[in-house]
């Protein structure tokens, strides 16, 4: 309970923690958040970790000097490119044994599902939609290796996620996190990136649960 109550504190209050990182660590902050971003989608395990509010948090304190932007972006983009990469490999390699298992520990099935079910409508575009997809993007790569993804073409899509989502959230906190009205409710902010990051994800879920079974 501890842990979780811990968890639910960094993510609501991720500019404070980041705060918190830079005074104890200085630069090796850029390795913590390298760790964290790469962790997120290169482990089929670790769904929960933040990610766009990260990002957010991380452009939000590059405004104000702590952090570069440029360092951010670069740093990032590249865990994030391999984070997919390696969990691409996991499902490559070991997904199908994984799968034959009735169940799964660690392991959602249900997550697997609708990663799988996304991959069905949009193909390997999929990879770019689902890096702004929380939980789906974590487990998109490992979906795209069970299915044994031309890895050239997924590299493709991987390499224009990456750099998409971290630039997306890097710069729109950069340019509005310094904000007086995000600054003042930044919790809020992150809230609200968490619930408009989630809503596509949901739609869908809703959407499927009312079609007619077949």
């Amino acid at each position: 309970m501890e842990v979780i109550r811990y968890f639910l504190d960094f993510v609501l209050h991720v500019d404070v923690h980041l705060n918190e990182l830079i005074a104890l660590y200085g630069s090796w902050t850029y390795a913590i958040l390298f760790a964290i971003i790469f962790s997120e989608t290169g482990f089929v395990v670790t769904p929960f970790l933040p990610g766009d509010s990260l990002l957010f948090a991380a452009g939000a304190l590059a405004a104000t000097g702590p952090l570069s932007s440029t360092s951010l972006f670069v740093v990032l983009s590249i865990a994030a490119i391999l984070g997919n990469m390696t969990n691409y490999w996991i499902g490559y390699l070991i997904g199908p044994k994984i799968l034959s298992k009735r169940e799964i520990r660690f392991i959602n099935r249900r997550h697997l599902e609708r990663a799988h079910a996304f991959f069905e409508k949009y193909g390997g575009i999929t990879i770019i939609y689902a890096r702004f997809l929380p939980i789906i993007r974590t487990f998109a790569p490992f979906v795209a290796g069970i299915g044994f993804m031309n890895y050239g073409r997924f590299m493709f899509f991987n390499i224009t996620a990456g750099i998409c989502w971290v630039g997306v959230f890097i710069y729109a906190g950069f340019f509005f996190g310094r904000l007086p009205v995000v600054k003042d409710n930044f919790s809020i902010v992150l809230i609200a990136i968490i619930v408009i990051s989630t809503l596509p994800m949901l739609i869908e879920i809703i959407r499927r649960r009312k079609q007619p079974a077949q």
